[in-house]
């Protein structure tokens, strides 16, 4: 007879040090190293393209609540999405706890070798069961933005854009941004 696999817990993930993200996802757990420069550069250049027009209003319509690796507890998954994304009207104000419940409206995840494969399954499926609208998969070094909408229980890539290109992409499509941004290096 052999043992069941010991699921992981809250506290496995409090006890992991400091200079790792560590995820519990589907019961076991996902521990990455923090992000590389190339992967931190594209999360900094989305945020800095959604901030203003999004978060601040300035130049687009506001009315979001975009945060930097958010710890979402998702029904009993733990995740850490590189963004994310909440319309006022779901999230009217940023809870006092180090974690958020509410599910966002949107998730973007900047692929890397270690962390593509999760982050296109398992953490996909997550999000769609959590019932986030919109998922970006950027992809730092081929250069390339993902864009997929909820259809049911699974996504639907809506469109992929490449290189340097100017866009508008689905949540944010009320403003155009230079995908440039995203690889300057």
């Amino acid at each position: 007879m052999t043992a069941a696999p010991k699921l992981g817990t809250y506290a496995d993930l409090q006890a992991l040090p400091s200079n790792v993200v560590g995820e519990l996802i589907l019961g076991s757990i996902y521990v990455s190293p923090r992000p590389g420069a190339i992967h931190a550069n594209a999360t900094f250049g989305i945020s800095e393209e959604l901030g203003a027009p999004f978060r601040r209003g300035k130049g687009g319509p506001g009315g979001w609540i975009i945060l930097f690796e958010p710890e979402l507890h998702l029904s009993e998954d733990v995740v850490v999405p590189d963004l994310a994304g909440w319309r006022r009207e779901r999230l009217p104000e940023l809870p006092q706890a180090a974690h958020l419940s509410v599910a966002p409206n949107w998730v973007c995840e900047v692929l890397s070798p270690s962390t593509q494969a999760i982050d296109r399954g398992d953490k996909a499926k997550i999000y769609a069961r959590a019932q986030v609208t919109h998922l970006w998969l950027v992809d730092p070094i081929v250069k390339t933005l993902e864009i997929l909408r909820l259809d049911g229980p699974t996504y639907r890539v809506i469109e992929v854009f490449t290189g340097d290109s100017c866009v508008r992409a689905e949540p944010f499509d009320a403003i155009e941004f230079d995908m440039s941004a995203l690889w300057m290096r």
